[in-house]
């Protein structure tokens, strides 16, 4: 059927800030949704308290309302607008909440605004433990014994029917948040509190356990037809037991018997038909018996979930975009095919590739977390990774990781202690497959691997594969003894050239440079949902070792972005929002806009922003072939964050053009001893610092500038590693930590300011002239990370001194560091004089909150200086807000209960949210300005 002509206007309800459990997936949703329905004529508003997001920029909707996730804040804007629709299947866990609180207070009703793509009676079906229990029962499905509690009798009652081990799911959550595994009678009765507590309806399920069995997910489309499709089937590398957000991910299953997979669609396809008034998208879990297939559904998310924006990258199918449409009365064959351009939307992607997704933990920012996974998600991030086979896909994840990893091991980070790999493979940890490998190294039966993880033996022989390769490795000396045939199967199995060359005990270029001597280099394939079948519109690739390469180098010139691979705390989806808008000035310069990344959860690794996706690890081996390719104008590192940074050495060393602030600037900036006689020369203020390679060193310098010191490693991310210290005890402390996790960098010694005030100013140079975007003042006080920090716009408290400093000192390093583009610079301030903390050539973490505060293009302005085509007279930029605009930390400490919560120079918070105040006098400010007078009283 057609659209319903009667929707004139639709509202977006987002995700909110980034936690664990609910990240940027969801602006890749919202903004997607956004996009197709302004397609059809829809005027769409969205609301958002995200500032960091795509989904909250002009470019996306008509109207958007940067407020808190509540109903009133709904109701103001049903006030302001005429509403015919309400989409909540967009945003998360948090917008189905939302919606449901919204309807039970009668707001809907009351404006005349109808709910599309899922209808109340549905959410409460999915949500309510025992209502769907009941339901698929209903429908002839198995379930594991269970019963519902409300109160904390009730679950003892449960727990001494049903018998353990058990599982405790509370209701309306997000991220497994509450939930657990009890093995033991005496961990139950904590276990359920904890678990009502989490639930805002106080219900759980009280279920048996079926540990050990395998996991699946499918993602589905449902029109109004009752047409459906089965757009992915993923398989959990980790059984039942561990969080899917948690688990290693593969499509196609690996492992799944065609009867098996049958029963599966037929189940799924049963359970999203029965939900009653239901168009878009659809996420089911299944649990799987090893033994005997038995097949028992977990849960149905009637919603665009976390596995959504993965299935849509795996598969090139933007499920967002046709589900948004199927909310708007359209059918799946009336749809076209985005990626093809000539065929239907109602039509099964085929995968003539492998995917593999891998989560990205930051334990290390959680000191005294439990590293043990389970049904609670605890991981920051993912990546995802696309090869011709399994092996490819996971080596390539790893890779991807951002954490010093070279591949699955073979990288001089392999364990060798049997007693310390059989206690990780029994309990399952972030480094759990990398523990795996160790153990089929080091001899240990497949038979015994499946005991303790219960990791299907398929995966395992696999990764014995590797194993088996090793030890052939190791026999040769010199990169010249590897011969065409064994060197290309190493490199189609996954092999970077770093990892062989650790394996023979010689340098990674004389790899490299045999490789290529040899003529084994990689190949480009397209994402084209039907494996070949039909031609494919989208440059969306990904790379492998094969004979023949799809991706044919145009003759236009051409701009390569860097991404900033998996979201951890430190860098997070703010990155994504500079790389996106700086495709768009590439594009809008004339240029084609090239981009390079492997989160899955991003807008900028959607099909259409850039001209070209290379879906590929920001790793230097793949980074160099691309460019090989492509022969680029040049590269920009500017919008990836300290990621895309820290490979400007290398860019540097092969002469490969840095558009924008070249290597020498960087470097200036980052180099600590470099940067502080840069400030002494031009008489800016700073602390008293040193460099210390060693503990003795660090103590002479700590000495010298007195306590209490701030120690840290040279080039890290969020403050990672960073100490306030008083003594010498505490000093040596830290910085053996620092030396032991991080041998190559090294240690800096900077004297603290204590009592200080700390504000940041966010500019743009073009070489001539420097723009402030906006100058923030942090409400907590200096030795507080700014990241960790509520930042407001503009200034509250500062003096007309100050400012005028902080400017002066802005445009002379602007200047004296030759930026053209982005900088990010960090004050204290203390008795009225201006010291320079550090200064950032790069987009910040702050660049989306100013731009939206300020509703300013400022990341097209800065890529389009970087690129020299405008400089910055060319446009009128004006700073004006009504009031102020407050960047308000949000943190997932409930993740984490035992972790030290106090703040300080390591960040610790997951993402942010924005908030708008008139005057200081709202008890909003009033209640952060009493924190921070606690800090400065501790």
């Amino acid at each position: 059927m057609p659209r319903d002509t009667s929707i004139k206007s639709i509202l977006i309800i987002g995700s909110g800030p980034i936690i664990i459990g609910q990240a940027c997936e969801f602006d890749y949703s919202g903004t997607q949704a956004a996009r197709s329905l302004r397609e059809e004529g829809i005027e769409v508003t969205l609301i958002n308290s995200n500032p960091a997001t795509i989904m909250t920029d002009p470019v996306t909707a008509d109207h958007i309302y940067l407020k808190p996730l509540t109903v009133e804040s709904i109701i103001e804007i049903l006030e302001e607008r005429q509403i015919d629709a309400v989409l909540p299947t967009m945003g998360g866990q948090t917008a189905l909440n939302l919606a449901i609180e919204t309807d039970k207070r009668g707001v809907w009703e009351k404006y005349g605004v109808r709910m599309i793509g899922v209808d109340i009676n549905a959410i409460e079906l999915t949500e309510n433990r025992e209502m769907f229990k009941k339901h698929v029962v209903a429908m002839g499905m198995e379930v594991a014994p269970s019963q519902i509690a409300n109160s904390f009798l009730e679950g003892m009652e449960a727990a001494q029917k049903i018998g353990f081990p058990l599982v405790l799911r509370p209701s309306y959550t997000l991220g497994g948040t509450g939930g657990g595994f009890v093995h033991r009678k005496e961990d139950f009765e904590e276990a359920l509190r904890r678990a009502l507590n989490a639930s805002p309806t106080h219900e759980v399920l009280v279920e048996k356990a079926v540990l050990g069995w395998k996991e699946f997910e499918l993602e589905l489309l449902r029109d109004d037809n009752d047409n459906v499709v089965i757009i992915c089937t993923v398989e959990n590398l980790d059984p039942m037991g561990i969080h899917t957000g948690d688990s290693i991910t593969v499509a196609p299953a690996m492992t799944l018997s065609d009867r098996c997979y049958q029963q599966m669609r037929n189940d799924a396809m049963q359970m999203m038909r029965s939900l009653g008034n239901f168009a878009g998208g659809c996420n089911v879990q299944f649990a799987q018996n090893p033994v005997d297939e038995q097949l028992i559904p977990i849960e149905i998310n009637p919603r665009v979930s976390r596995s959504s924006a993965l299935a849509s990258k795996a598969t090139g199918y933007p499920i967002a975009k046709i589900a948004a449409k199927l909310a708007i009365g359209y059918t799946l064959d009336e749809l076209k095919n985005q990626i093809t351009k000539t065929t239907s939307a109602y039509f099964e992607p085929t995968l003539d590739y492998v995917i593999v997704k891998m989560p990205r933990w930051n334990f290390d920012k959680f000191h005294g977390s439990d590293h043990r996974l389970g049904l609670q998600m605890k991981s920051v991030g993912e990546v995802m990774a696309i090869g011709r086979t399994f092996l490819e896909a996971l080596q390539k994840a790893c890779q991807s990781q951002e954490n010093g990893r070279m591949g699955l091991g073979a990288d001089k980070k392999e364990w060798i202690r049997t007693e310390d790999i059989m206690q990780r493979l029994e309990e399952a940890s972030d480094d759990r497959i990398y523990r795996l490998k160790d153990a089929l190294r080091l001899g240990v039966p497949a038979r015994t691997i499946k005991k303790l993880t219960h990791i299907d033996p398929w995966f395992t022989s696999q990764i014995k594969r590797l194993v088996k390769y090793e030890e052939q490795i190791i026999r040769f000396n010199v990169a010249e003894d590897l011969d065409y045939n064994f060197l290309k199967e190493l490199k189609q199995v996954g092999y970077s050239d770093a990892q062989i060359a650790w394996l023979m005990r010689i340098k990674e270029e004389q790899v490299t440079k045999h490789r290529k001597k040899l003529g084994i280099r990689r190949t480009y394939k397209l994402v084209d949902t039907c494996a070949a079948e039909f031609e494919a519109q989208t440059p969306y690739y990904y790379s492998t070792f094969d004979d023949e390469n799809e991706s044919i180098p145009s003759d236009k010139k051409k701009i390569v972005v860097l991404g900033s691979g998996p979201n951890r705390i430190g860098q997070g989806i703010e990155f994504d929002y500079c790389c996106v808008h700086g495709l768009l000035a590439i594009k809008d310069a004339g240029y084609e806009a090239i981009m390079i990344n492997c989160n899955p959860e991003t807008v900028s690794t959607d099909f259409d922003v850039a001209d070209k996706l290379y879906f590929e690890p920001i790793f230097w081996e793949h980074i160099e072939e691309i460019l090989e390719h492509e022969q680029p104008e040049g590269v920009i590192v500017q919008l990836g964050g300290q990621t895309a940074l820290k490979l400007a050495e290398k860019f540097h060393e092969k002469g490969i053009k840095i558009i924008g602030t070249s290597y020498e600037s960087m470097d200036l900036a980052e180099n600590r001893g470099a940067f502080s006689d840069l400030l002494k020369e031009l008489d800016i203020p700073y602390p008293e610092y040193g460099a210390a390679e060693d503990a003795d060193e660090a103590l002479t310098i700590a000495n010298r500038v007195t306590y209490p010191v701030l120690v840290r490693p040279s080039y890290v991310l969020g403050g990672q590693r960073m100490r306030i210290v008083i003594n010498d005890e505490e000093l040596e402390r830290s910085v053996l930590g620092i030396l032991k996790h991080m041998p190559d960098n090294k240690i800096l010694i900077d004297q603290f300011l204590e009592r200080a005030k700390e504000a940041e100013i966010d500019a743009i140079c073009d070489g001539e002239n420097v723009h402030i975007m906006g100058i923030m003042e942090h409400i907590e006080p200096a030795g507080i990370h700014s990241g960790d920090s509520s930042a407001v716009l503009p200034p509250y408290s500062l003096s007309e001194n100050v400012i005028d400093q902080m400017k002066k000192y802005t445009e002379q390093l602007a200047f004296a560091l030759k930026i053209k583009g982005l900088i990010n610079i960090q004050f204290a301030i203390k008795d009225e004089k201006v010291y320079v903390i550090e200064a950032n050539p790069r987009g910040s973490r702050t660049t989306p909150f100013i731009a939206k505060a300020y509703q300013q293009p400022y990341l097209k302005i800065a890529t389009l200086v970087m690129l020299g085509t405008h400089k910055l007279t060319d446009f009128e930029m004006i700073n004006e807000l009504d009031g102020y605009a407050i960047k308000v930390p949000v943190f997932s400490f409930d993740k984490f209960p035992n972790v030290d919560k106090n703040l300080g120079p390591e960040m610790k918070s997951t993402g942010e949210a924005i908030r708008f105040i008139d005057d200081l006098s709202d008890p909003f400010f009033r209640e952060l300005d009493r924190k921070r007078s606690m800090f400065l009283m501790r």
